[in-house]
C-alpha cells in the first residue's frame, strides 16, 4: 500500500531521498485522515529547518494540521503548483511532493521508517 522506494515518519510524511536531497510530502493515510485538502502554507526557498520543526501547514475541510520536517536541512524547492491545486495531495499523495530539502545529515534519513514499519504504524 505504501511505496517501498519511500521512507516515512511517525508524523505521516513520506520522504524520497536522492543523494543529498529529499522530496517530502504527506502519506495516503494522512490525506485520508484530513479529508479534502483546500490550502497549503509552505516555506520559502532558502529557509532551514531542524528535524521535527514545523515547516508549514495543511488545511482541509476538517482541520488545519502542521507539517513537520522529517530531516534537517535547507529548502531547495517548493512545489508551487500545490498552492493552485492543493487537491493534488488527495488524488495522488505519494507523487504530490511539497518541498525538496538539502540534507544536513545522512543520519536523519537512516532513522526514517520503511514501508513495512509505516504500514504497521497505521494499522
Amino acid at each position: 500500500m505504501y511505496p517501498s522506494d519511500l521512507k516515512y515518519t511517525k508524523d505521516h510524511e513520506w520522504v524520497r531521498v536522492e543523494g543529498e536531497q529529499a522530496h517530502v510530502g504527506i502519506t495516503d493515510y494522512a490525506q485520508k485522515q484530513l479529508g479534502d485538502v483546500v490550502y497549503l502554507e509552505l516555506p520559502d526557498v532558502g529557509k532551514t529547518f531542524n528535524k521535527g520543526e514545523v515547516f508549514g501547514t495543511i488545511e482541509s475541510v476538517k482541520a488545519v494540521s502542521e507539517l513537520y520536517a522529517p530531516v534537517s536541512g535547507e529548502i531547495l524547492e517548493v512545489n508551487a503548483s500545490l498552492s493552485q491545486h492543493p487537491e493534488s495531495v488527495n488524488s495522488d499523495p505519494h507523487a504530490a511532493w511539497m518541498i525538496v530539502m538539502k540534507l544536513s545529515s545522512a543520519a536523519d534519513a537512516a532513522e526514517l521508517l520503511d514501508s513495512g514499519a509505516y504500514a504497521d504504524l497505521t494499522k
